[in-house]
């Protein structure tokens, strides 16, 4: 069983017992999603490149950072168990298209956009 598929499962369980389920639709999830990611973004507002980068060896920086990460996760993971994704080989087949629309002797230390690509 994969880390994933157990925090999964683990999930499902605090979903469960709490009764929640009702309340997951998919569009319900994904928008969830995206406030969580607001949360995750607003931890950067007015604040300068140092200071972000900073974020992770700061205490309660660190903390909210992990988080909000965390709270990216879980609701990722009620998306793919509701839509049926393998999150792993999603992941993994995505990452393969990745390296054929960035090849490394186009791509590296490049930020052009595959179609942009010479």
């Amino acid at each position: 069983m994969s880390d994933l598929h157990a925090l999964t499962t683990e999930l499902l369980a605090f979903r469960d017992a709490r009764d929640w389920r009702q309340f997951h639709s998919l569009r319900n999830l994904i928008v969830s999603l995206n406030l969580e990611a607001a949360e995750l973004l607003e931890l950067t507002q007015w604040k300068s490149d140092a200071e972000i980068a900073a974020l992770p060896v700061d205490t309660a920086g660190a903390g909210a950072l992990r988080d909000e990460c965390a709270d990216i996760l879980l609701y990722l993971l009620l998306i793919a168990d509701v839509a049926g994704i393998d999150l792993l080989a999603a992941a993994r087949a995505k990452l393969g298209k990745n390296e054929e629309k960035y090849p490394v002797a186009k791509a590296r230390g490049s930020r052009a956009k595959y179609t942009e690509l010479g």
